[in-house]
């Protein structure tokens, strides 16, 4: 079952999630690629950010949502990327004509099975010299995912939430360091924990759920599609939430860790 993404709800948070962008991207240390692929392009902000560090590069959005992909075409307003709707699962990266000088995926790796198997592929596809940058959440251990799994357990529909709680997940920098350096990239390796501020005027009762619910919480939305049943399951998790994320005095504070890796063909 694919995931339904809401742009609206996704981009509420927009300056929170380019952070990480910008920070893989400073490592990127190329000026002139004809071509740039951005894998798992979501709603097509930090895809058009790509075309603007590079005029003349051909840029490359891909995504699986159909949503998202409306959003990324209704912000081109000069036609300036090719927005492509595919599975990156099972998306041909050579089906682009050439040799990419650049690959990148931000915050989307972690939703597609198989991922560190499909890198090879893409590895492969890249031209040399060519630079790929990649970055995933790492908090799945986090309270905002373990007590979603917590509520789950106890819940009528426990087997399929659990299955939905498993689509996802993402590797350590050290594993994507070694799958880098064994197709001959020099890699560098790092993580972050971001501590954000979420909701410093106080304006939301909870801005922690409503950073989830437009992430991490959504294979389990899309289990429970009777309204009722959806809107209890959301009741205790945010209950729960409330508790693990207290207010403080500068606002409600999320640290989130990501996991970085850019490498460069040799």
């Amino acid at each position: 079952m694919a995931v339904t993404w809401d742009p609206s709800r996704y981009g509420q948070f927009s300056s929170e999630r380019a952070r990480p962008f910008a920070d893989l991207m400073s490592r990127v240390a190329v000026e002139s690629p004809q071509l740039v692929v951005d894998l798992g392009c979501g709603p097509g902000s930090l895809t058009l950010s790509l075309a603007q560090r590079w005029p003349q590069a051909r840029v490359i959005g891909v995504d699986n949502s159909a949503e998202m992909l409306a959003e990324a075409r209704r912000q081109d307003t000069e036609g300036r990327v090719e927005w492509v709707e595919a599975d990156l699962a099972e998306w041909d990266i050579t089906t682009v004509g050439a040799a990419p000088d650049v690959i990148v995926t931000n915050a989307a790796l972690q939703w597609v099975p198989r991922h560190l198997s499909l890198m090879e592929g893409w590895l492969e596809a890249l031209a040399p010299g060519g630079w790929f940058a990649l970055q995933v959440p790492g908090n799945f251990e986090a309270p905002t995912h373990a007590l979603m799994r917590e509520i789950a357990v106890s819940h009528p529909r426990a087997g399929e939430l659990e299955a939905a709680s498993k689509r996802y997940g993402a590797g350590e920098p050290s594993t994507y360091l070694q799958i880098l350096t064994a197709h001959g990239l020099g890699v560098d390796a790092w993580e972050t924990t971001y501590i954000h501020v979420l909701d410093p005027q106080g304006e939301s009762e909870n801005p922690v759920l409503d950073w989830v619910t437009g992430t991490g919480l959504r294979p389990m939305l899309e289990v429970l599609r009777d309204e009722t049943e959806r809107e209890e399951f959301i009741a205790a998790y945010a209950q729960k939430v409330l508790a693990a994320y207290p207010r403080s005095i500068a606002g409600v504070l999320l640290p989130f860790r990501r996991v970085f890796a850019v490498g460069r063909k040799a």
